[in-house]
């Protein structure tokens, strides 16, 4: 009988939750299959089967375990049941690949409940058909949506939902409100006129796709204005350490993504040594992995400064809060054509609202409102700024 172990998902986390069990108790498990999804306080990981076998499990939905608790057995000596084929060899392939699916006989199938969900349901007599878990499983906040919406009142149904947040979610909503009590933060807004950069992509995008596989987007040109203005303002790109004032000569952009577990921000490191094409590739692999669910702790640790894009989801205007323990965050919205004044006559120009909130007690007025300055300098003349004169150069043409 193997016991199987919370391993560590990274330096100084100590526990887990359980978030989700991919398979129910007296499944057949296959090597490698992922078995169950958990929370650490930084990311949600998938947990693989150490071996073949039926598996009982130790822990339910929504504990918390430490790292090196026994979660789960699997009986390496129980045959494979009947109907239920091997999973066929891996062909040759030097790429990562995910890990092998469950055949369909040893899953979750629609209606079926998770040992949370069956405990409640004894416990309270609801009663659901179907899930809205993997594969339609049944699961705790199912139950308790069907619990909620048990008889009615002369109002109708006043149904509730109650689930606990995820680990992850706590975290988050920790660190934002240590934010807000142990940072002096201000934030100082400007606009930006994005023709310049419509018009060069406008040109360039089509060659630029074709030469290195990747899109020119907006990021690039956010992420290499603000490493130029970072280099201006070295405060900007520091951090409090304890007593001290901890200045990075290099520029580690943290560069907020929305995946299917919320907001995550995965690391472009050295991004002073990236040209467009290696800015754009980079966070164009770093949003996949989030998307997929693969993003590991470690590339989500380390960031010297955050760009945020609110723009994405129609925002025109926000006050960003800080990730900390960095000093300052800048954040993008939303384009819109507007009427600006250029050189004494009304122009419609797509235009950009950019905020960048920032520790006081890092930043001073001078240097937060000289940063967004440099910015908005930059993005507005890239081909003499950030491109040196030579566009094609530039965007390795």
């Amino acid at each position: 009988m193997l016991e199987m172990k919370v391993p560590s998902p990274g330096e100084s986390i100590t526990e887990v939750e359980i978030a989700t069990w991919l398979v129910s108790d007296g499944d057949y498990v296959e090597k490698d299959q992922a078995i169950a999804e958990v929370d650490s306080d930084k990311a949600t990981l998938e947990l693989p089967a150490e071996e073949s076998g039926i598996i009982t499990l130790k822990a339910e939905e929504g504990d918390t375990v430490e790292v090196g608790q026994v979660v789960c057995l699997i009986d390496t000596n129980a045959a494979r049941p009947e109907g239920s084929a091997a999973p066929a060899p891996a062909a040759p392939n030097p790429e990562p690949v995910a890990a092998p699916v469950a055949p369909a006989a040893t899953t979750y199938a629609t209606g079926t409940a998770s040992p949370a969900a069956k405990k409640m349901m004894a416990e309270t007599g609801a009663s659901v058909a179907k899930g809205t878990g993997k594969d339609g499983r049944i699961t705790k906040a199912d139950v308790i949506d069907a619990v909620a919406s048990m008889g009615s009142s002369e109002h109708g149904e006043r149904a509730q939902t109650r689930k606990k947040m995820s680990s992850l979610r706590r975290k988050l909503a920790s660190r934002l409100v240590t934010v807000k009590n142990e940072t002096a933060m201000l934030t100082t807004f400007n606009e930006v006129d994005m023709k310049p950069i419509f018009d060069l992509r406008n040109e360039y995008k089509n060659e630029f796709f074709e030469k290195h596989g990747v899109k020119l987007g907006f990021m690039s040109f956010f992420t290499l204005a603000a490493v130029r203005a970072l280099k201006m303002y070295p405060s900007t790109n520091s951090m409090i350490d304890g007593n001290e004032l901890v200045s990075f000569d290099y520029v580690d952009v943290s560069v907020a993504v929305s995946g299917p577990k919320g907001l995550m921000v995965p690391v472009v490191r050295n991004a002073e040594t990236l040209d467009f094409a290696g800015v754009e590739s980079e966070i164009g692999r770093l949003a996949t992995k989030v998307r997929d669910g693969k993003i590991t702790v470690d590339e989500m640790t380390g960031g010297t400064f955050t760009i945020t894009n609110g723009g994405v989801f129609g925002s025109m205007l926000s006050t960003p809060i800080i990730n900390p323990p960095q000093s300052a965050i800048l954040g993008m919205h939303n384009i819109i054509q507007r009427p600006v004044a250029v050189e004494g006559e009304v122009v419609i120009r797509p235009m950009m609202y950019v905020a960048l909130s920032y520790d006081h007690r890092v930043i001073d007025g001078r240097e937060s409102v000289g940063t967004l300055v440099a910015i908005k300098e930059a993005l507005e003349n890239p081909a003499e700024v950030l491109m040196e004169g030579n566009v094609r150069k530039a965007l390795g043409l």
